[in-house]
């Protein structure tokens, strides 16, 4: 059981990583390509979506053919797209790559997080919080690995085939310490039949707001400084690496939180805090005050999304690889159209005003936490 709580600790790792390396090389794709914003907006839809259009099918694949199976082989594939990535010539190059490589987040993600149940159960404990801080830590050091070497003067297809092949050796290292959970020939998993539970819905709807927020600290923290708080724009992107940073704590520490109060309290007292983070932020003036704010609601949100995979997991007459992908599915859907939706809410009021609505969500997230104890 060690080896397999190293083995899912690094797989988060690895997603981690290997999502937020592409985050460097957006600039350069645009200007080879002599991209507007607008143009690169829409190229990078085809990411989000290649994920949320893989995770219904992931999940199915995955309780055929083993959580394992798919974490192995789809991260293989995911790294191949990185180099590709860096050497992309047309738009429509970008795009298809683009696509391809959201399909293998997407399936890693949901492979791992229903392979994370699994450790989970057999461990007794909870783990969860923990596996997702690792996947934060990921974000964060693939970010900066792939920003320092790019300024240490290393090409850029060479810096992205350099940290796809140290995740290639790592995905190889672990496979064999991952649960062997593939189906016996002479046991076979049966198709699983039906919808999911509806629990798996409203779990999958409650992810959707805690995405929602994360969403918007992506797309609006930096423009909300900006604008709002006077911030010099050469600055403003410290409310979200105040934010990035309480997250990865916040998950890093969820496990003994989770473990004290129970996940339902875990959620509720993580809902109720990232929504005073949110108020905090619309409602009182002052730079310092909205980093504050951006704390609170990285370290509020951190536990909610692990709690609720975990309790999708458990989940009754749903195999955990489906329910995981429903609730993840929705999750997705909140990350990719909540800031679009919050732009729809500055644009008819103000930007202070859309964060209160989203503060208001966070509340009904905390009310709703009684169901992951169901």
């Amino acid at each position: 059981m060690p080896a397999a709580r190293r083995a899912t600790r690094l797989i988060f790792l690895v997603s981690g990583i290997g999502m937020s390396a592409w985050a460097p090389m957006v600039p350069y794709a645009k200007a080879r390509l002599g991209l507007d914003d607008a143009q690169l907006g829409l190229a990078l839809l085809a990411f989000g979506g290649g994920s949320m259009l893989s995770m219904p099918f992931v999940g199915w694949l995955a309780h055929k053919l083993g959580n394992r199976t798919v974490i192995v082989a789809s991260g293989l594939l995911m790294c191949a797209a990185l180099p590709v990535l860096a050497m992309v010539s047309s738009v429509a190059m970008l795009v298809a790559t683009l696509f391809y490589f959201g399909v293998m987040l997407g399936a890693v993600d949901v492979a791992m997080n229903a392979h994370a149940v699994d450790v989970e159960r057999l461990d007794g404990g909870r783990l969860m919080s923990g596996f997702h801080g690792l996947f934060s830590v990921g974000g964060l050091s693939g970010a900066a690995v792939m920003s320092g070497l790019l300024a240490a003067g290393v090409p850029l297809p060479l810096a992205a085939g350099a940290i796809a092949a140290l995740l290639v050796a790592t995905v190889l290292w672990l496979r064999g310490d991952l649960l062997d959970d593939a189906p016996s020939a002479d046991a076979p998993r049966k198709e699983p039949l039906g919808m999911p539970h509806a629990l798996a819905w409203l779990l999958g709807l409650l992810c959707f707001v805690s995405f929602l927020a994360e969403g918007a600290m992506l797309d609006w923290s930096a423009v909300f400084l900006r604008d709002f708080r006077g911030v010099a724009p050469a600055s403003a992107g410290f409310g979200y690496a105040f934010f990035s940073v309480a997250m990865a704590l916040g998950r890093l520490t969820g496990d003994r939180i989770v473990g004290r109060f129970g996940p339902a309290w875990a959620v509720r007292i993580g809902a109720m805090l990232a929504a005073a983070g949110f108020m905090l932020v619309a409602g009182v003036s002052g730079a310092v005050t909205s980093l504050a704010g951006f704390v609170l609601i990285g370290l509020g949100a951190s536990n909610i999304v692990p709690v609720m995979f975990s309790a999708a997991g458990r989940l009754p007459g749903t195999p955990p690889a489906i329910a995981i992908a429903t609730a993840t599915t929705l999750g997705y859907a909140g990350l990719l159209s909540g800031p679009a939706l919050i732009g729809f809410v500055a644009h008819a009021s103000s930007l202070p005003v859309a964060f209160a609505g989203v503060a208001g969500l966070l509340v009904l997230v905390g009310l709703s936490a009684r169901i992951v104890k169901l």
